[in-house]
């Protein structure tokens, strides 16, 4: 009964699946973003796309597939010529979502854009999408995996390059391809467990399967491991490295800010504490993507406003990825341990940091002094001198901040893909705990369970989570059989042709790896009955992927007998009726 729950859990699984993208209902929407442009792009999807296509063009005929035709777009309930445009005809499943795809590329302008649509609306059967629902059907056609969606959706935002080639790698499969071949090396070793834990007393799985299945799993927990220690750097490149201006007060930090942004986005005073908020601007630094926050000046301060001040301060220091050190050139120590111990109330350990010496145009010819100070003593963050009044040394900031920016966020696209998401990261974490949880295990059954949740977490990262995947792989690896004639095998064998002038052989009604065979069984007596050496309703003991049950194969007369007297080919399926029954235990 427990086997037969998980194989009807699995089929209402896939019917539900099936469901949710079942023929019903056509969207449509602006793909094209908003506002007033040259081209607007309308797209449809869903069984009504083609109906809806022919309406407004007013043809009978639908434009040869992804071939773009040059139609006149009118209103169907009033004949109202809207537009002249571009129309392109993608017929299921070779489209976007799977389904049948229709595109209008007419004139961005408002009115244009809003009249096709209100056209649209009046159409039998179609609605407006929902946000993201375009997506989210190509999804449940198994278009794409939800690492592939979340690639498409980052790619969409990506506003510098190293972001444009990290959502570009994701959305073609490489970060998804990843979760799946570990996902499979957890399906493999859950499913020899099983067959171990079921048939090793039929010796048709042997003991070192175990020590195979650990070997595997050690293996594994060291590339998810290595997947997790990446530093965030996807993470990062994907929301921007978060980088904190700190100094003491009036020593330039909103200047510099306003310098690297090149814009009046701080308020900048000769008045110590001004800044008393975090100012937050978003930049393209070389290519990455940087949120760069101006912060109030670090002194132990009276006023309650500048205190709270300090203290959003100090918290940003605490979550940055990367720290600008602004010191005052004229006033910085000179002596190495002073500065060393300047710059370290300032920055937090081991978070990366540039040292930034500010107002340096008013040095004179002091300067080499300076330098020679920072080169000497405990080795210093890399430094820059940098006048934000004349601009002198921003090359050479710019120059040290892409170089930090590289070793922070990498290269997208050399190695194996990065994390870009943090629910990856948990997700990941789950896995590693459970395949640490099953190392401990003893019981070979509750080591079954818990690479049966570290499979679950994987899963869920790409929303690919089934069961059937298992009951696959076992028949697929494993001889499975009864003790009495192991007339079970993993090679599918072909149907024999049908006899000369007679009805074509009957399609096997089951999956290839359920599918019987008389490989190792006596030739018959009979050809009446192919497997008449087997023992009829002799029960296979099968463990599910959630409880025990049996299979009952009973034989029956081949539909296309050889002639009397041959001998029976090797490798003829059977044919009988497969049946599942109560667990073999009770």
């Amino acid at each position: 009964m427990a086997l037969r729950r998980a194989l009807s859990a699995a089929g209402r699984r896939c019917a539900q699946r099936l469901c949710s993208v079942a023929p019903g209902d056509t969207i449509f929407a602006v793909s094209s973003g908003h506002g007033r442009c040259g081209v607007a792009v309308i797209r449809s999807s869903g069984p009504g796309s083609g109906g809806a296509l022919r309406s407004l063009t007013g043809s009978p005929e639908l434009p040869p597939p992804r071939v773009m035709a040059l139609r006149r777009i009118r209103d169907p309930h009033t004949a109202e010529l809207l537009d002249h445009g571009l129309v392109v005809w993608f017929p299921g499943p070779h489209s976007f979502t799977g389904e049948d795809c229709a595109e209008l590329h007419v004139h961005g302008g408002p009115a244009v854009v809003s009249g096709v649509l209100r056209a649209l609306g009046r159409l039998s059967g179609l609605r407006p999408a929902e946000p993201g629902e375009f997506t989210r059907r190509a999804f449940h056609r198994g278009k794409l995996d939800l690492t592939a969606a979340e690639g498409l959706r980052d790619l969409i935002h990506a506003e510098t390059e190293a972001q444009r080639q990290q959502a570009l790698r994701q959305m073609e499969g490489e970060l998804g391809r990843l979760y799946q071949q570990w996902g499979e090396t957890l399906t493999q070793a859950l499913a020899h467990i099983e067959a171990y834990i079921d048939f090793s007393e039929d010796d048709n799985v042997e003991e070192e399967v175990l020590s195979q299945v650990d070997a595997a799993v050690r293996a594994l927990e060291r590339q998810i491991a290595a997947h997790l220690q990446d530093g965030r750097r996807g993470e990062m490149l994907r929301s921007g490295v978060r980088a904190v201006i700190a100094g003491p007060p009036n020593v330039g930090k909103s200047s510099l800010l306003n310098l690297l942004c090149q814009r009046p986005a701080a308020i900048v005073s000769p008045v110590a504490g001004t800044t008393r908020d975090v100012v937050e601007v978003s930049l393209n630094v070389s290519g990455y993507p940087v949120v760069l926050s101006d912060t109030a000046g670090l002194r132990d301060a009276t006023d309650p406003i500048e205190q709270e001040g300090v203290s959003r301060a100090r918290e940003r220091l605490q979550h940055a990825d990367l720290v600008l050190a602004v010191l005052d050139a004229t006033t910085v120590p000179t002596d190495p341990a002073e500065l060393g111990a300047a710059l370290g109330s300032l920055v937090p350990p081991a978070t990366p940091c540039i040292l930034v010496l500010n107002k340096a145009d008013l040095l004179g010819g002091h300067t080499g002094a300076l330098c020679d100070s920072c080169t000497r003593g405990p080795p210093l963050p890399p430094t820059t001198l940098l006048s934000c009044k004349t601009g002198e040394g921003t090359e050479r900031l710019l120059q040290l901040l892409g170089e930090q920016l590289a070793q922070l966020c990498g290269d997208p696209l050399a190695g194996s893909p990065s994390l870009t998401q943090s629910r990856h990261s948990t997700q990941l974490g789950g896995c590693m705990a459970a395949l640490a949880l099953y190392r401990q295990q003893q019981d070979v059954g509750m080591a079954a369970e818990q690479l049966r949740l570290a499979r679950r977490h994987l899963g869920r990262i790409t929303g690919h989570v089934g069961a059937e995947d298992i009951l696959d792989v076992i028949f697929r690896d494993f001889c499975i059989g009864a003790p009495a004639a192991p007339w079970w095998c993993r090679t599918a064998h072909p149907w024999p042709s049908a006899p000369a002038g007679s009805a074509p052989a009957p399609a096997w009604p089951y999956p290839a790896p359920l599918r019987p065979c008389c490989c190792s069984a006596p030739a018959p007596s009979s050809a009446a009955s192919p497997c008449s050496a087997a023992p009829a309703a002799a029960p296979s003991r099968l463990r599910g992927v959630e409880g025990w049950g049996a299979l009952r194969w009973t034989p029956t007369p081949h539909p296309h007998p050889p002639p009397r007297g041959a001998a029976q080919p090797r490798g003829t399926p059977c044919v009988g009726s497969l049946r599942v029954t109560g667990d073999p235990r009770a």
